[in-house]
């Protein structure tokens, strides 16, 4: 995988993941924009699997150098989960996946970008 490719991923994730945090600040938390059934709710479902798709073509070896094997296939099941399942989503799983796991994958995304753009 060349480093255009990977540098384009990670900007990907990072817009996605910086979306879902824009979606968040605009209805003041996550429990009232993961209630926003019109707007909201469908843009973050949307934007994580759009992550977990597009982390689920980054090479193994490149996951395995930033420590975003286990996020990968995370990602993954999420992306699985939101797109076999949509009328029954779990959305407090949802709320925790972005509580606890958005900013330790974007800093991760962050360095592969960073490294990715420096020595690309």
């Amino acid at each position: 995988m060349s480093a255009d490719s990977i540098r384009a991923k990670a900007e990907f994730i990072l817009k996605m993941l910086t979306n879902i945090q824009t979606i968040i600040v605009r209805h003041n938390g996550i429990v009232a924009a993961l209630t926003d059934e019109i707007e909201a709710r469908p843009a973050i479902l949307m934007a994580w699997l759009q992550i977990g798709e597009t982390l689920n073509k980054i090479d193994s070896d490149v996951l395995a150098q930033f420590d975003l094997e286990t996020d990968a296939k995370g990602s993954y099941d999420v992306r699985n989960f939101i797109a076999h399942d949509y009328m029954g989503v779990d959305l407090g799983l949802v709320e925790m996946i972005t509580r606890n796991h958005l900013p330790v994958l974007n800093e991760k995304i962050s360095r592969m970008l960073s490294e990715f753009s420096n020595n690309g």
